[in-house]
């Protein structure tokens, strides 16, 4: 059984078939968020520390951390920008972390201070980023999200794009790194642009499950791109993709409706045994009239939620 190890310098968490979804909280991302990124600019990190905390406290099983503030000279601002905030937020949490960046200098200088094994986000299938981005994961020894694109860029053929993460998984092999160390994001598309988004992905994450035997992941919130009440349509998706065989998710964790599909899922699945994290989390949870909760559900980040023990880049 296909088993990714990421780990803090207290956790450690498994992704993996047999294990419950990893949720990979997505908040600490300047991308799309400009006060965010003007704060992170000027030294600011009040957003990131809230984020950090408030994500742990809802049940994430990793968190996601990215300092690409600006397009403007990132090989310079991003590698330092992103060991503080990384430093910021390991200082405060136990989880795994995963390292975020398209610069490479950044990846390097956060894996030279992160503690335990984090995931880096991410290498495509171009053979420059390969060739800049593996020798850094068997180096540090991490495993590496694989994003099913090339230099030819995004296909709507799946096909291509399955092409492409089996492409990144044998050069992954060529520098000595095993394919449970390889994370493959098949790429989400917006349903509301493309309407057999959904079915696509479903039949990717068979196939990759099957064919290549490697865990997945994927900008969860990509699906509802453009529609209204998008944490509907993510809320419906999670079971889907999670069925389908998808093991991790790149989401927002604060959502109390997409954070129930996923415990949900984990207790259909069979992930959460004998509905513990489900009992725990819920249990004083009641409905009142009209549908409104008067109870929260009870907000842990014990081992066992989200991924537990066991335990791309948002759209804006």
């Amino acid at each position: 059984m296909t088993r990714t190890i990421v780990a803090s310098a207290t956790r450690e968490i498994i992704i993996g078939f047999d294990q419950p979804f990893c949720v990979i909280g997505e908040r600490i991302n300047p991308t799309g968020r400009k006060k965010l990124a003007a704060e992170m600019i000027a030294g600011n990190f009040g957003t990131v520390i809230r984020d950090a905390l408030e994500q742990a406290a809802c049940g994430a099983t990793m968190l996601d951390v990215n300092a690409g503030v600006t397009s403007v000279n990132p090989n310079e601002t991003e590698p330092g920008l992103l060991v503080q905030t990384l430093e910021i937020v390991q200082g405060l949490v136990d989880l795994p972390l995963s390292i975020d960046s398209s610069v490479t200098a950044a990846i390097e200088a956060a894996l030279k201070v992160a503690k335990g094994r984090p995931l880096v986000n991410s290498v495509t299938g171009e053979e420059e980023k390969l060739e800049a981005i593996l020798p850094l994961v068997k180096k540090y020894n991490v495993p590496v999200v694989a994003i099913s694109n090339d230099e030819t860029g995004i296909s709507m053929d799946p096909d291509v794009r399955f092409a492409v993460a089996k492409k990144i998984v044998e050069r992954c092999a060529d520098f000595g790194i095993p394919a449970h160390d390889v994370v493959v994001d098949p790429l989400v598309m917006p349903i509301g642009a493309l309407g057999d988004a959904g079915r696509q992905v479903f039949a990717l994450l068979r196939r990759l499950r099957e064919e290549l035997k490697v865990n997945t992941t994927c900008g969860l919130s990509n699906i509802s791109f453009g529609l209204p009440h998008r944490h509907g349509i993510n809320a419906a998706f999670i079971p889907m993709v999670i069925g389908a065989g998808m093991t991790s998710a790149i989401m927002n964790p604060v959502r109390p409706q997409e954070m129930e599909a996923v415990r949900g899922a984990n207790v259909l699945n069979g992930t959460d045994e004998n509905c513990t994290n489900w009992i725990r989390t819920y249990k004083d949870y009641k409905p009142a009239e009209g549908g409104q909760a008067v109870a929260a559900p009870t907000q842990v980040n014990a081992p066992g939620d989200g991924a537990g023990n066991g335990g791309r880049r948002p759209a804006h």
